[in-house]
């Protein structure tokens, strides 16, 4: 079975960093990608940066871009999102994702082209 399990949320002040988890199992972790995707209140879901695992190249999109730093420890079937300098507009639900299929990167910055999607951990950026 196929989980994806995210963790690290939480309540941070303006300014604050914090670091996000996602612990992948079900499948080989090496032949797949992964990326990180946010959901503020009252707003669509946006993609942050994705990372395929054979490669461990990180592909960053806009939306926090040069806040955010995705990494992955392949021995432990687990990949990172390091967010520095939050604020407010940054409080959302954070999910992780992942696709076994192997896509050019242009598909992997297309929501759906995830197959798994992890439950997310909410972080609220607030004093």
């Amino acid at each position: 079975e196929v989980q994806l399990q995210a963790s690290g949320g939480g309540l941070v002040q303006p300014g604050g960093s914090l670091r996000l988890s996602c612990a992948a199992s079900g499948f080989a972790f090496d032949d797949v990608a992964i990326g990180w995707f946010r959901q503020a209140p009252g707003k669509q879901r946006e993609k942050i940066v994705f990372i395929k695992i054979s490669d461990g190249i990180p592909i960053y999109e806009d939306s926090m871009k040069g806040r955010v730093a995705m990494s992955s420890d392949n021995a432990k079937n687990t990949v990172y999102l390091q967010m520095n300098s939050l604020n407010a507009e940054d409080t959302a639900v954070y999910y992780c994702a992942a696709t076994p299929r192997r896509l050019i990167v242009s598909a992997l910055s297309t929501q759906t082209s995830y197959d798994y999607w992890g439950q997310g951990t909410l972080v609220t950026v607030s004093s």
